[in-house]
């Protein structure tokens, strides 16, 4: 991935304001959360034991992952009791439309914690963007692998999630290929490509205005996995049936 030119958090605002996106390079998140790369690259300990996704409607056992549901309001980071992830067909028309339930994430979401430091800075870019308000929060560890074969990041295709906004963090990258990530406008498809590469770098998202996919991965002669944290935001409440 090319080193993007974001210095700041006032930048970041801009560039997300102006094109619905912004890619930060690892040093960037560093700085705006607060935390050394040394307290957030041990976080990465964590994707080692998650379990596989039952869910995976294509058949595969190439994704493991765990979540959990927070509320992110002035008096600070909720952890919520565990509960389904939900999404709607119109936003996931392939594991649209039921419950889902994970184990929750073993990150530590204490208010003293690293993981609490992102959720606020997230937090902080939203309240900045629209308004200072409670955020639902949902945060998902994934692990894509290629034991078997292949690995489909967004087997859903390229989509919206429908929340607020998104962010991607890529948390390391093994001996794969492929993992190209597509953001484009929710009315063109003239979009723009990269590959996360950077362990703690991030794809932010105003999820109303763009689109957005991963392609396949594919071992690297080795077998290999791709690690991300989703987070998203959402304005209102947790998605949910109607």
């Amino acid at each position: 991935m090319k080193k993007q030119a974001v210095t700041d958090f006032t930048e970041t605002l801009s560039i997300l304001q102006a094109r619905g996106f912004a890619v930060l390079d690892a040093q960037s998140v560093s700085e705006q959360v607060g935390l050394g790369l040394d307290h957030l690259l041990p976080l990465n300990t964590t994707w080692e034991d998650l379990p596989l996704d039952p869910y995976l409607k294509d058949g595969g056992s190439y994704r493991r992952r765990r979540h959990s549901s927070l509320i992110l309001d002035e008096s600070g980071v909720h952890l919520m009791a565990q509960r389904p992830h939900y999404q709607p067909l119109t936003y996931n028309a392939l594991h649209g439309g039921m419950h889902r339930w994970f184990e929750p994430s073993l990150l530590d979401f204490e208010a003293d914690g690293q993981a609490a430091a992102i959720l606020r800075w997230l937090q902080k870019i939203a309240n900045a963007y629209r308004k200072t308000q409670p955020w639902f929060c949902e945060v998902h560890q994934f692990r894509i692998d290629t034991a078997h074969g292949i690995g489909r990041p967004t087997p859903e295709g390229a989509h919206r999630d429908g929340v607020d906004f998104v962010a991607v963090f890529l948390i390391s990258r093994v001996n794969v290929r492929g993992g190209e990530t597509y953001v484009f406008p929710t009315d063109s498809e003239q979009g723009q490509r990269f590959t996360l590469s950077q362990p703690w770098s991030v794809l932010l998202m105003d999820d109303a205005r763009v689109i957005h996919e991963t392609t396949p991965i594919q071992p690297d002669q080795a077998h290999g996995w791709r690690d991300t944290l989703v987070v998203t935001l959402r304005a209102g409440g947790f998605l949910a049936e109607n």
